[in-house]
């Protein structure tokens, strides 16, 4: 009964999974819901396959400059790049239309392209706000109090995760980890990482943005990289010339 059973679950999985890319919500990080907004294709009149999409012109050129990194039948391995323009060139996110584009450029199946696309959270699959705040809530961050980033952005903007204001100025989702573990709490807007942060930090960085100033990205305490907060502990002189201890009969 139990094999059964199983293989039954099994099967209902699997067909779950192979429906149709423009109306499936792909799960990520724990299941559909508000983290996962961002990641759901519904036909729509902004988001139809069947919409005329294309490169500009500049972009075509830099399309040419990316493809030809690759050596001769490895083209496809410039899907992710070429993905990544396509939806800066759209404003933050990739319609089907863009995604059947790159598929068009790169001689693939569509669907190797949806592949990509919906295995990286980088690419966003919904419209997003001129701004795209992504909180780092994994345990590094989290033992610094990555709570109170997601409180301050949440009392700032008005929104909750995965929703974008009103103004369509500003989008906040939860992320993974950022790679940016040792200047925890941060959150990655658009390009920049916001590192270090305190409350009062989050509250001007986004202050800044939404009156039309640029915040200097990086750590909100000036530490240069990632050094230690309470300072070096090691390369803290010059370093010693060639042949230090080593024999004077060598």
């Amino acid at each position: 009964m139990l094999s059964w059973t199983a293989r039954n679950l099994a099967r209902v999985l699997t067909n779950q999974t192979a429906r149709c890319l423009r109306t499936t919500t792909v799960v990520q990080g724990g299941g559909a819901g508000p983290h996962n907004a961002l990641l759901t294709h519904l036909e729509e009149d902004a988001n139809k396959a069947d919409m005329a999409w294309e490169f500009t012109e500049e972009n075509k050129e830099r399309c040419q400059g990316i493809i030809a990194q690759y050596p001769d039948g490895h083209q496809q391995a410039a899907a992710i790049p070429l993905l990544d323009l396509a939806q800066r060139q759209h404003g933050g996110w990739l319609p089907l239309a863009a995604m059947n584009h790159v598929a068009e450029v790169l001689d693939m199946a569509p669907m190797r392209i949806y592949e990509v696309a919906t295995f990286y959270t980088m690419f966003n699959r919904n419209p997003v706000g001129k701004y795209h705040v992504q909180i780092c809530t994994t345990t590094p961050c989290m033992l610094r109090d990555s709570d109170m980033v997601v409180r301050a952005c949440k009392e700032n903007l008005g929104i909750g995760m995965g929703e974008t204001t009103k103004d369509k100025l500003f989008t906040m989702c939860e992320v993974e980890c950022l790679g940016a573990c040792v200047n925890a709490p941060m959150m990655q807007i658009n390009d920049a990482y916001y590192e270090d942060l305190s409350e009062s930090d989050v509250h001007e960085i986004l202050n800044d943005l939404r009156d039309g100033r640029t915040p200097k990205p990086g750590s909100r305490i000036d530490r240069f990289a990632s050094e230690p907060i309470t300072g070096l502990t090691s390369l803290t002189s010059p370093p010693t010339g060639p042949g230090y201890g080593v024999r004077d009969d060598l």
